[in-house]
This record gives structure tokens, C-alpha cells and sequence, in this order.
């Protein structure tokens, strides 16, 4: 790891460059395979080929597509080149994409057949898959290219926050601060037969941030372009994968495709890994009864303050299966009022990969990080007697009923204890004499047979009275943003609906 300097420039030499680095299953024609070395070489291609169009060092050059091997070239080429990569939703809507691309400056965008006529006019624009004179295919300049060395503190990259309320925020991330999330994922190297299936999409965290991990470690990725939880389930036994990535709600649809499951050999799996979002006992349990041999863990990350912030107990403890883990020494507090060291309270964060400040919001940057340098995250965690963290809900999901603070996240953990209960998502809806009252919307379990009065009755019976579910709505499915978390503005607006009719 010492010898990482860039963030686009991952190859491990001393490691065979002809092992496999990525198996892109979107490939046109089929699922195709790179090396490391193709990749290595592909990433050179980018880097020259943007600077004979006279892009230089520092510019913002953006990627708004699909997974794919080409979205990872580019991602890789681009800050190899020492400009900035600018990945983007593209379930944004039009006019917010639109507001990213001139919001960040971008010069070019790199682009799929399918996205391409979302980019505004005015762009340099590239595509992906493309043999024609704007496609991805021209720019490539093969041949080799010194890798740009940065300065300390130069940022590689830019990720916009999925913006649940108002405009998305561009964080700058340096090289600096992800190579030192690199180095602390592969302190214990990972076994390097291992195959690691990503589905989340890479314009986010938590999709990035593992593929940098396989290749610095010379393992696997085994690419979808996208999360259908048949498809990711078919990939598991054709590809003898691993290595599970993913986030909670992925994880529960998966276990609701039951057929699938019981027909596909998942033996090879050793390693179930979420993130981004809370786990609950009961799907840790459907995942077990399907993966008994493998690990199942729960990670924690910001877009702000990196995925690396809990790590193995000192002592050796094992980490309860719905907590994000044991804090890393210097790097994580929890805050209650002026108490720095609260066993309940606001996590804040602090190490080298936390953003140095908001794009061209010096307010929201002010707002988000103390005088001493610590990154506010807005999660309240608390701690048990071990020191293991568990997440209790978001500051700003919190709402008052009657008098009393209530945590989505906590009512949501209750309901899916129910032997009947998939999934449980809670939301507040305004009320005239309580302020607020809680309402949810919940899957059931395949085949399963429940009421609405039988969940209000378990949650009343089982938990204080204020925070039992006033209605509840039974759906198939949750709705997902575009980062695989469960859509909290959408179920909102849908339970605020409800109560006009």
C-alpha cells in the first residue's frame, strides 16, 4: 500500500497482471472478463486520451451511467489524469442532474447510450459503448502515461449527497483520505480467491468504495449493472462468488425470492457484508438460514466521513449481528449536548478521509463540522456495555408525538421482530392534537397471513403506546431511491395523501 500515490492508479505489481480484476455482466454480448493489467492499460488509455483534448489536472469531468467495466475505466482514468471524477446519479431527475453537471463546472461527461439524451447541451459528451465519433472508443489513447502524483490534500473526487431535502450537496473526497480507507479495509488481507458481487450502483459510496478495495487487493468484482434481486442470485452460483456487497434493502428482497434461492448452489459464499442503512435481527436470521456458514456483518459509512469508522473489538468480542461495530479509537464519539463521550447521542466522526467542506456551501460546511474538526453525521448511535454502536435513527427523521421523541428506525426494528414481518418502514404524518403520530408501510413475508389490527396489537403490546403505528399499509415491495435505500420522502408524501382523502 505504501507505494499508492493516486486513487485511480490501484494496480498491485508485485501480484500477477493476467488474474482476473472485474467480470462485467452488462457487457454487450455477453459477460466479459478484464485483468488486471486490462484495466491497468485501459485506465492509461483514458488519462492520455483526455489530456490530447486538452483537458489538464484539476478539471471536473462527470460519469452519468449505468455499471459498467467503462463507468470504472473512466472513474479510474479521469483522477489518474489528476482531474476530478464526478460520478452521478442518474435517477436524478433531468433538471437536477442538470444542476450537478454546472454546479461542479463539469468539461466533460462521460455518458451511456441510454443516458446520453439527458445531458444538457453545451458538453463535451462521450459514450460509452460507442464506436462513433463522440464515443468512448475514439477518446482511448493507448500507451503508457506517468501517473499525475498529488498534493496533499488534492481532491480526487466529487460524490453528491442524494439531497433528501432540497438540492444534492457536492462533496470533494481526496486521494489522500480514500487511499487511507483502502489501506484500512486490507490491514488483514483478504483471501485472494475471493469473488465480491456488486450491485449498488457506483455513482454512490458504498458501490466505489468496495471495488477500490478488490482491486488494491488484487481480488475479483463480479459487476451487475444494476440490482434485480433473481439476477443477483443467479450471479451468486454462476460465478462462485465470495463476497456479497450490498445494502439492507437488497438483502431483503433477496430473501423473499425463495425459488431462486433453493435452486442455486450458495456455498461459495463466505462473507455478507451490508451498509448504508440499519439491519434488523430478522433479516440477518433469513440470510443465515440460507448462507449458515457465512459471515454476516453490518458496516457503516458517510458520504462526508468515508465507510471506515467501525472496526473488531480490542477484546476480541464478537459484534452483535444488528451493530454497526466497535468505534475505531480517535476516529468516532458520540455527542449528547457537551457530554463528548455519551453512551446515547450524535456520532461524529473525524479521520483523513472526511471532506474538507461542501462545494460552494460554506454555510452547510459550518453547520456540518465543528470548531475541533469532527464531522457532524446526524446519526444517533447508542453504546452498549461492550462498546458496540447501534444505530437509533437520523436527527432529522426524529419527530414528537405528544411530548415524545420518536425514531423511525426504532419502531421499525419492533415491527419486523414479528414473526410475519419482512420489512417495516415508518413514517410521521402531521396531526392536530399530537403534532405528529407515526404511520407504516410494511412486507409481509412470503405466504405469511397478517392484519392490520394484529401488527398494531404486537407493537402495542410490545413497545410504548405512542409509538405503535396509528395505520399501517401493506405493500409488496418498499420504494428505493436511486442508492438502494428504502425512499422515506416518497412513502411521506404517500402517507400525507392518504390522510386528505
Amino acid at each position: 500500500m505504501n507505494d499508492l500515490f493516486n486513487l485511480g492508479d490501484l494496480l498491485d505489481r508485485s501480484a500477477a497482471p493476467d488474474s482476473i480484476v472485474l467480470i462485467d455482466l452488462g457487457a454487450i454480448g455477453g459477460p466479459r472478463e478484464y485483468s488486471h493489467g486490462d484495466l491497468d492499460a485501459a485506465t492509461q488509455a483514458v488519462a492520455r486520451g483526455l489530456v490530447a483534448r486538452g483537458y489538464g489536472r484539476g478539471d471536473h469531468i462527470a460519469i452519468l451511467a449505468a455499471n459498467s467495466a467503462d463507468f470504472l475505466i473512466a472513474y479510474l482514468g479521469t483522477m489518474r489524469a489528476g482531474m476530478v471524477s464526478i460520478p452521478i446519479n442518474h435517477k436524478f431527475p433531468p433538471e437536477t442532474i442538470e444542476f450537478i453537471l454546472r454546479d461542479a463546472d463539469c468539461k466533460v461527461v462521460f455518458t451511456d447510450a441510454e443516458r446520453a439524451p439527458v445531458v444538457p447541451e453545451g458538453y463535451d459528451v462521450v459514450v460509452f459503448r460507442d464506436e462513433g465519433p463522440g464515443g468512448f472508443e475514439l477518446l482511448l489513447n493507448p500507451g503508457s502515461f506517468e501517473t499525475v502524483k498529488p498534493d496533499a490534500g488534492e481532491v480526487a473526487m466529487f460524490l453528491y449527497t442524494s439531497g433528501s431535502t432540497g438540492r444534492p450537496k457536492g462533496v470533494p473526497l481526496t486521494h489522500a483520505g480514500h487511499l487511507w480507507v483502502i489501506e484500512m479495509r486490507i490491514q488483514r488481507r483478504p483471501d485472494p480467491d475471493h469473488r465480491m458481487l456488486v450491485a449498488a450502483p457506483l455513482y454512490h459510496m458504498n458501490g466505489l468504495a468496495i471495488c477500490k478495495v478488490a482491486m488494491a487487493a488484487h481480488l475479483t468484482i463480479v459487476l451487475m449493472p444494476q440490482f434485480n434481486a433473481v439476477e443477483y442470485i443467479q450471479a451468486i452460483g454462476a460465478y462462485r462468488v465470495t463476497w456479497l456487497t450490498s445494502v439492507a434493502a437488497m438483502m431483503a428482497m433477496v430473501v423473499r425470492e425463495e425459488a431462486a434461492l433453493e435452486e442455486t448452489d450458495l456455498s461459495s459464499v463466505r462473507i455478507v457484508r451490508m451498509g448504508s442503512a440499519p439491519v434488523s435481527a430478522k433479516l440477518v436470521a433469513d440470510i443465515r438460514g440460507y448462507l449458515p456458514n457465512a459471515e454476516i456483518s453490518n458496516g457503516y459509512g458517510t458520504t462526508e466521513a468515508g465507510p471506515v469508522v467501525y472496526g473488531p473489538h480490542p477484546g476480541g468480542v464478537t459484534q452483535p449481528d444488528i451493530s454497526v461495530g466497535y468505534p475505531i479509537s480517535g476516529i468516532a464519539r458520540l455527542v449528547d449536548d457537551d457530554n463528548l463521550d455519551a453512551d446515547y447521542g450524535e456520532l461524529h466522526c473525524k479521520n483523513p478521509a472526511v471532506t474538507p467542506g461542501y462545494h460552494n456551501l460554506q454555510e452547510k460546511t459550518a453547520e456540518a463540522m465543528t470548531e475541533d474538526g469532527w464531522y457532524r453525521t446526524g446519526d444517533v448511535m447508542r453504546r452498549d456495555g461492550d462498546g458496540f454502536h447501534y444505530f437509533v435513527g437520523r436527527v432529522d427523521d426524529m419527530f414528537n408525538c405528544g411530548g415524545e421523541n420518536i425514531y423511525p428506525s426504532e419502531v421499525e426494528k419492533l415491527l419486523e421482530r414479528h414473526e410475519a414481518v419482512e420489512q417495516a418502514c415508518v413514517v410521521p404524518v402531521p396531526d392536530d392534537i399530537k403534532g405528529f403520530k407515526p404511520v407504516a408501510f410494511v412486507v409481509a413475508k412470503a405466504a405469511a397471513i397478517v392484519t392490520e389490527d394484529l401488527i398494531k396489537s404486537y407493537a402495542l403490546a410490545n413497545g410504548p403506546a405512542y409509538q405503535h403505528p396509528r395505520s399501517i399499509t401493506f405493500l409488496d415491495t418498499l420504494p428505493l431511491t436511486g442508492t438502494n435505500k428504502v425512499d422515506r420522502k416518497m412513502l411521506t408524501a404517500r402517507a400525507e395523501g392518504n390522510l386528505s382523502r
